[in-house]
């Protein structure tokens, strides 16, 4: 059987031999009772990188956004989305079922951003009116999943931060791989985490671990999500098997990322040049491409489903858009023979 080349995401990354030795070498406790030495040293360091008081180990990043949005959100409140996040459209509606909360979505432009016009339209004029449910939160994706792995500038985040001082809710950032955008930006993590009040990020993801997330704030805010978790049944015993590989991905994994960007970018350029392919080079900003099929023998469906013949897997990810997604598991030669097998499905003169 022909080794496939994996592009459908980076949640496919295996863990590297340094978490496998430090799963097994892990010094363990119980979690529920705050007792796992191995999570607590995960936390504290996730806390530091990322410029906040506190950290708490969650077993995904749907439940540590779900806790997150419950932890700073009354029921009957809501909270400002983008109609093209991940919170909105691929968290299953948790707000809404599990904390009676209401999900304003917005237009999401181009780039990721949510305009600071279309959030003052959430707001009504006359708050003090008991008919309207009121905002208690903006959430924001950094960088932004279905734009393409577009990152938001530190200037954008400043202006959100300021509106939301100014109407007085939080802001909580969806960055499940929030380390891609550091090192597009060429900044350290904290100085993105610091316009929002909590923060999520996923270390299954680029960084290879092979499950967990993290919701970093306030020490206050951060024992809310504590009591939140344990009802949402994410209360984990001996954790530190989960935290171990963690440790290594916040120590190892989140410089190499830069390398994941050069392939990704590497990629897009090679695909603009297929015919049958179009594709925007200037919209690859970290680790993901989009692009969409345009061949009189294929649709996308044939095109992947051709490709997954031939040894590459990609996805479709909303609105007919074909993504790849690189990762650690991807070297320059998994590129170059991703871009073989495209060229090969794609020649015209087989029509």
């Amino acid at each position: 059987m022909k080794p496939l080349i994996e592009l459908r995401s980076d949640t496919f990354t295996l863990p590297t031999s340094q978490m496998m030795d430090a799963i097994q070498e892990a010094v363990l406790g119980d979690d529920v009772y705050g007792e796992d030495p191995t999570v607590r040293q995960l936390e504290q360091e996730a806390a530091q990188k990322l410029g906040k008081e506190a950290a708490i180990l969650m077993p995904s990043g749907t439940m540590a956004n779900l806790a997150s949005l419950m932890a700073h959100c009354p029921r009957g409140s809501k909270v400002i989305v983008g109609n093209e996040t991940d919170i909105y459209i691929y968290e299953a509606g948790g707000a809404a079922v599990c904390g009676g909360i209401m999900y304003e979505p917005i237009p999401t432009q181009p780039d990721g951003r949510l305009d600071i016009s279309d959030m003052e339209r959430v707001f009504p004029v006359e708050p003090e009116d008991p008919q309207f449910a009121l905002p208690s939160l903006i959430c924001l994706e950094n960088p932004h999943n279905r734009m393409g792995g577009r990152v938001l500038p530190l200037s954008y985040l400043a202006e959100v931060r300021a509106f939301a001082n100014e109407k007085a809710v939080p802001v909580h950032m969806d960055g499940a791989r929030l380390f891609n955008a550091a090192v597009a930006l060429d900044v350290d993590a904290a100085e993105i985490a610091r316009y929002a009040d909590s923060v999520q990020i996923c270390l299954s993801k680029g960084l290879s671990a092979p499950i967990g997330s993290l919701v970093v704030g306030s020490k206050d805010f951060i024992q809310k999500v504590y009591r939140l978790r344990k009802m949402l049944g994410g209360g984990m015993r001996q954790a530190g098997i989960i935290a171990a590989p963690g440790l290594v991905a916040l120590q190892q994994m989140t410089d190499r990322l830069a390398v994941d960007h050069a392939n990704a970018l590497r990629l897009v350029r090679g695909l603009a040049e297929i015919p049958g392919i179009v594709t925007h080079v200037e919209d690859v900003e970290t680790n993901i491409v989009f692009f969409r099929i345009e061949h009189p023998i294929h649709t996308w469906q044939t095109f992947i489903e051709a490709a997954q013949a031939h040894g590459l897997r990609v996805a479709e990810l909303g609105h007919g858009r074909i993504r790849a997604v690189t990762h650690s598991g991807i070297e320059t030669a998994d590129i170059d023979k991703a871009l073989s097998i495209v060229r090969e499905l794609l020649q015209f003169q087989t029509v």
